[in-house]
């Protein structure tokens, strides 16, 4: 009867303190690092205050925590929107954002857990096509780092009045649509045909440039020939046939073809004097 009494003392006693840890434990709840925690509270609502990393009590029945996570975490949003000369293109931003620790209660309140879902795609939406429609596509291109710069403020001021923190913001994405991409595929067959046309007119004014001084030298060469040949008579005419006629015999006797070359080195001027 003793140890029976003994073993249902310790059975009470273990069901007791098995009861008071699990009251305990719903009464802990945890936040881990780089996380914060609002309060619900069933008769007052959302509490006011944040609640920082570490372990902490609660009512079980009357509290409820709901657990954020502050730390930077990325999202790339898509947007197809129209520039200022009516090209469509489509942009995709890459943001990195986190909430607020010390607005956490108003963004649980106003948005719920998923608030990044309710606001940046809509807001980021919102900025690209207000900042896109102040440029050409062109524009775009050469000028990418402005309109980054632009988005980044406009996108930055926007999500503060949710809330948000926008640690950085670029542009990852761009492309035109295929209208655009035809029209400039055409403007560089246009402008490499431009080109070759200016090359061409280049190319015919330095041959008529070439032509023009070839004349000129040929009528400077005629006027000096016909002035030697008015102060010296025949006898340029007999130099320069002599000149001519040497050349042909050294170029005859130094071909392998002539097996016979006529003596007398008045050959040719007694052809021109018998043609005479």
């Amino acid at each position: 009867m003793a140890s029976s009494r003994l073993f249902n003392n310790i059975g009470r006693i273990g069901i007791g303190i098995a009861l008071a840890g699990g009251i305990v434990n719903s009464m802990l709840y945890n936040v881990d690092g780089g996380h914060r925690a609002v309060i619900f509270d069933r008769f007052q609502g959302v509490k006011p205050i944040v609640i920082g990393e570490g372990t902490h009590f609660m009512i079980p029945w009357l509290h409820r925590p709901i657990i954020f996570d502050i730390r930077t975490r990325p999202r790339s949003i898509p947007s197809i929107t129209g520039t200022k000369d009516l090209q469509t293109i489509n942009i995709t931003l890459r943001i990195l954002y986190r909430p607020q620790a010390e607005v956490l209660p108003k963004i649980f309140t106003n948005l719920g857990l998923d608030y990044e879902e309710r606001v940046l795609p809509s807001i980021t939406n919102e900025v690209l096509k207000s900042v896109v429609a102040q440029f050409d596509a062109i524009e775009l291109i050469t000028q990418r780092t402005l309109i980054s710069q632009r988005v980044s403020e406009l996108l930055t001021e926007r999500a503060a009045q949710f809330g948000l923190l926008l640690d950085d913001i670029s542009i990852t994405h761009l492309s035109f649509g295929p209208e655009f991409t035809s029209a400039v595929e055409l403007k560089q067959v246009a402008q490499q045909d431009a080109e070759k046309q200016r090359f061409l007119v280049e190319k015919a004014e330095q041959s008529r440039q070439a032509n023009v001084i070839a004349a000129e030298g040929d009528a400077r060469a005629a006027d000096l020939i016909g002035k030697a040949l008015g102060e010296a008579g025949d006898g340029l005419i007999e130099l320069r046939r002599i000149e001519a006629a040497e050349d042909i015999a050294g170029q005859l006797s130094k071909s392998r073809n002539i097996v016979y070359l006529p003596h007398g080195p008045q050959m040719l001027l007694n052809i021109s004097g018998a043609a005479q």
